[in-house]
């Protein structure tokens, strides 16, 4: 994640851009008129990589990036992320972009200029953001014609930006999709969406625990804060926001705790889980961190096939997470997410 630290040019060209709506999209009318009538041969099987932060998207993300098969944004793209092919031609390419250092999070997953990212959102938040965000929650979207046309073509543009031929599908992480997947889904009928999940309490420990940290970053530096909102993150941080689905009473419940409370980051949780599992349709894929940690190579080679993905992926080592333990738990809530989670366990196909 980019801080106030870094290079001031660097951090001044961040804020020209993502915080500018009116840049923003004259980079994209700028790309439009770039690519002009260019195809970019696809099959229509894009995938987007979905579920509450924390679930083990980013692992998920790299493991299937690796194939060669799909065109993501990656950090090379920022701040850009609106005109790949313009940006592409003007920053070129050297082997310094390689380095690869551990992200914000502090989970031990490693990054550099050229590892996929995140960056999707800014369309969203560019083109429609008073759709879905308000003062205190994100709210469920019904993409208009016209913004569903943009995002084609937004897709259109990543995949035209592609390092080789065989990068002919789209790969998108991203968690707000939750609030759009009928729209994604009727605008790609042959795309599919991998839906994370984890165990509910070491998922609300790793939610809080990373709302701390962000939260005590944000304080010292404004611009963390301000990259943050550009970029569409409200996961946790000062900027949090819930997901909010309809539910009024689990929202209600919210706001009983504080963010620094584990109930709250469970609630979240169940508010999460408990729409995917009412809302869940055959593109739609349940994926059980704990079975990856488990069986990586088992997992992953039946998820390729669902995708219709021929790659065979280098030997994976099991993983066995730390559980961490939690005081103050409302056991009615905690009883609840159980619940849930044993039935998306039920529905995961790996």
């Amino acid at each position: 994640m980019l801080n106030s630290d870094s290079n001031f040019g660097e951090t001044l060209v961040h804020q020209f851009v993502l915080g500018n709506k009116f840049i923003a999209k004259a980079s994209f009318d700028f790309e439009e008129l770039l690519c002009g009538s260019k195809v970019a041969p696809t099959d229509g099987k894009h995938l987007f990589v979905s579920g509450l932060a924390r679930s083990g998207t980013t692992v998920l993300m790299n493991n299937i990036h690796e194939s060669g098969k799909y065109k993501s944004l990656t950090y090379l793209d920022m701040p850009f992320v609106l005109m790949p092919n313009g940006w592409k031609k003007l920053r070129g390419r050297s082997s310094k972009y390689i380095e690869k250092k551990e992200r914000a999070h502090g989970d031990g997953i490693l990054v550099g200029k050229d590892s996929p990212e995140a960056f999707e959102e800014v369309f969203w938040r560019v083109f429609s953001e008073k759709e879905y965000i308000f003062q205190d929650r994100l709210g469920l979207q019904t993409v208009s014609p016209e913004n569903i046309e943009l995002f084609r073509r937004f897709v259109h543009h990543v995949l035209l930006s592609r390092d080789t031929s065989n990068q002919n599908r789209y790969l998108s992480k991203n968690n707000n999709n939750i609030l759009r997947l009928p729209s994604l889904l009727k605008a790609f009928p042959k795309s599919y969406v991998v839906a994370t999940f984890r165990d509910p309490l070491q998922h609300a420990i790793s939610l809080l625990n990373q709302h701390k940290k962000f939260s005590a970053v944000q304080t010292e530096d404004r611009f963390a804060l301000n990259y943050m909102n550009w970029l569409g993150h409200f996961e946790f941080g000062l900027n949090h926001k819930p997901f909010y689905f309809g539910d009024l009473e689990t929202f209600i419940r919210l706001k009983e705790f504080p963010t620094d409370n584990i109930n709250y980051w469970l609630l979240v949780w169940k508010n999460y889980y408990s729409y995917l599992l009412a809302h869940h349709t055959p593109n739609v894929l349940f994926f059980s961190f704990e079975r990856y940690c488990e069986q990586p190579n088992e997992v992953l080679a039946k998820l390729y096939a669902w995708i219709d993905l021929d790659f065979v992926a280098k030997p994976i080592e099991r993983f066995k997470p730390n559980l961490i333990s939690a005081i103050n738990i409302e056991q009615d809530i905690l009883l609840e997410c159980e619940g849930i989670y044993a039935r998306l366990v039920e529905r995961c196909l790996l």
